[in-house]
């Protein structure tokens, strides 16, 4: 059992709290129970679990599928101490359990078919993986963002997700406007959200091959992508609120577009 706080292993983990590290080490943190059952029922690659003797007395099951899940040479299973576990978690309270998964599994080939999102400049963590998670409930084939945008693999991210970010087809676009135009060539049409757009969301023809571009949650979309959209769209809002959350302005065309195509 792991118990000091300078060990290697731990050392290791403790880094991956940084992107600069995560992305140096292409590896990423994979915190709590839930996260850990999603990411082996879809054969996620990990390299290394960490849990306490608690967490593998609490969940025989899971640790038997932990102890047989073997994606290479390198896994490996340690027990750890509690004050190590926290120690490891970015999280206050840790349940138990921790993991390092590889980045790069992340970029998939995503088809330009179907409902697609293209999320430019997304900054907050908490509105990315929420919008991953209502994007998996409501079908979508796949998610593009931007490479400034906050980092899929973001602790605060996956967490959002709530497991259901090893569900969604999902890639990091280099050149956002180039994605665009090759959806645009694919024969996809290009909803841009725009505060000052005439037409509703409501007025799309969502039963159609679609992206949707979303933008930055104070700037919104940048002009260069606006310009793209083949249709510009607004959600109405009374009283005196400017515009919705980007989470929340991504739902309610999601599930339009789930309504008028239910059939």
């Amino acid at each position: 059992m792991i118990t000091s706080l300078q060990n290697s292993l731990v050392k290791q983990v403790r880094k991956l709290h940084s992107a600069k590290e995560r992305h140096k080490q292409e590896l990423f943190l994979l915190e709590g129970t839930h996260l850990l059952e999603e990411a082996l029922t879809t054969a996620y690659p990990l390299s290394v679990v960490c849990c306490t003797e608690q967490w593998q007395e609490s969940h025989p099951q899971l640790w038997e599928q932990v102890c047989s899940y073997s994606p290479d040479d390198d896994y490996r299973v340690e027990l750890v101490s509690d004050d190590v576990i926290k120690g490891m978690a970015t999280t206050v309270q840790p349940d138990g359990v921790i993991a390092i998964a590889q980045r790069n599994n992340l970029n998939k080939t995503i088809p330009f078919a179907g409902l697609l999102l293209a999320l430019a400049t997304i900054q907050d963590p908490g509105n990315l993986g929420t919008m991953i998670r209502t994007a998996t409930a409501a079908g979508v084939s796949g998610l593009y963002v931007s490479r400034d945008s906050v980092d899929l693999d973001n602790p605060k991210v996956l967490r959002a997700s709530a497991g259901q970010w090893f569900k969604l087809p999902m890639a990091v676009s280099e050149d956002l406007l180039e994605t665009v135009q090759l959806a645009k060539n694919a024969g996809m049409q290009i909803v841009g959200t725009l505060p000052t757009a005439k037409m509703t969301y409501w007025d799309v023809d969502w039963c159609q091959p679609t992206l949707i571009l979303l933008g930055n949650e104070g700037a919104g979309l940048p002009a260069d992508l606006a310009a793209m959209a083949d249709l510009e769209v607004t959600i109405p809002v009374g009283g005196n609120v400017e515009s919705l959350n980007v989470a929340i302005a991504c739902a309610l065309m999601l599930y339009e577009a789930k309504r008028q195509c239910r059939g």
